[in-house]
């Protein structure tokens, strides 16, 4: 590597985490689901919507890195100061929806684990909050950040199961042009895959991340640049469970009519390349990696948007004495989440509507994303030109395929 290059790199890694971290949690449980429901049940036709994201996920979180860079203020606090506290509130009223089915998407996988290898509830639920609340509790921004990367990482075990899987490429070349949008069950997984990738929580999140991290407009090429690999690794990871379920369960689109049903299901989704045992344990790993980097983001959006909307005091660089409404709100979602969990029967069907219910939350979450990003930052920082228009369509087409798929999934189309 050349001497010049060396500097840029040792910079880029300081500024990078906000989005990686963000992107990694993105791919959650519920979207991770949603992906292998996906291609449980229509095979490969909807790979090419996760490929097609990966601009309209980084177009998105672009926004969130401009607003943080620029104003070193978190989402809800730019709301409230820019179009009054009631904004805010419904702005952050979104977020709760959002984060909270989260949680419980988050927690419900973990279980599902635990159930695979006998492993009692109270210690699959127990152990992972009170590590995540030992973490935040006693850690400051980077060392979650970094926590949160190592664990994340692990994820790209997906990645190798898709691999062993051994996906037929003709078939997955030839599913792009196959995609049956006429039928209301298909419109309804677009809608859920939309909604698994582009969330509430992770717009509060990031630009929050940035603030707490310290970083400023000159951080903000370093930032777009960790938010675009994020985007690609995310949708990697999305793209290879759809993968994998579509050449196993799914047989190239030849699935149930209902797809996945439990956890269990999808895990037996890699016991013939792997075996059971190997399999389970494999997709085990990634399953856990990537809920309890979900739980820690979202938790955190959660408390972050408090403090933004109601104006105390709350950052990871400050002491639980000294924001006690910050980490008393982080602490009540994260064991609010692992109780409610004993009373959700169906994970699968539970995380879809998870989904459904994020795209429905598009055009509050975005709306209010955009406006910031094109009136309240001064003039060479805001959104405008060329830039802006291909901001707004790409918006438009997100939201309107988004809400088809919701009224699909209420029965009203």
């Amino acid at each position: 590597m050349p001497s010049a290059s060396l500097p840029r790199l040792a910079t880029f890694l300081k500024t990078a985490g906000p989005g990686l971290v963000v992107m990694l949690a993105d791919t959650d449980v519920g979207s991770l689901i949603t992906a292998a429901q996906s291609g449980a049940r229509w095979g490969y036709s909807l790979l090419l919507l996760q490929i097609l994201l990966i601009p309209i996920l980084y177009v998105v979180q672009e926004l969130t890195v401009r607003l943080g860079t620029a104003t070193g203020r978190g989402h809800g606090e730019l709301i409230r100061e820019h179009y009054g506290p009631a904004w805010a509130w419904i702005s952050y009223g979104g977020l709760v929806v959002a984060g909270i089915g989260a949680i419980v998407t988050e927690f419900s996988g973990i279980a599902g684990i635990g159930d695979l290898f006998g492993v009692p509830r109270l210690v699959s639920l127990g152990l992972p909050a009170l590590l995540l609340l030992g973490l935040v509790l006693t850690g400051s921004y980077r060392r979650v950040e970094r926590v949160a990367i190592v664990v994340g990482l692990f994820e790209l075990v997906f990645i190798g199961l898709a691999i062993a899987a051994r996906p037929n490429v003709g078939e997955i070349v030839t599913s792009f042009a196959h995609m049956p949008l006429g039928d209301g069950q298909y419109r309804v997984l677009i809608a859920a895959n939309i909604g698994a990738v582009i969330m509430p929580w992770m717009i509060f999140y990031q630009q929050s991340a940035i603030v707490d991290k310290g970083l400023g407009w000159d951080h903000a090429r370093n930032s777009r640049l960790d938010t675009l690999v994020g985007a690609v690794i995310s949708q990697c990871v999305m793209g290879a469970i759809l993968i994998a379920a579509a050449a196993t369960i799914g047989k190239a689109g030849q699935g149930t009519k209902n797809g996945l049903e439990t956890v269990g299901d999808l895990a037996g989704a890699f016991t013939p390349a792997l075996g059971p045992w190997l399999g389970q344990a494999v997709f085990g790993v990634g399953i856990i990696a990537a809920a309890f980097v979900a739980l820690n983001v979202v938790a955190l959006a959660l408390a972050w948007g408090f403090g933004d909307v109601t104006g105390k005091a709350h950052s990871l660089e400050q002491s639980p004495r000294e924001a006690p409404a910050f980490y008393g709100a982080f602490a009540l979602v994260v064991v609010a989440g692992a109780v409610a969990v004993q009373l959700v029967p169906n994970l699968v069907a539970l995380n879809i509507a998870v989904e459904v219910m994020n795209a429905l939350l598009l055009p509050l979450a975005l709306g209010l994303l955009i406006l910031l990003a094109t009136r309240a930052l001064p003039e060479g920082k805001r959104v405008d030109g060329a830039y802006k228009w291909v901001v707004y369509a790409v918006s438009g087409v997100t939201i309107a395929f988004a809400l088809v798929g919701v009224l699909d999934a209420v029965g009203l189309l």
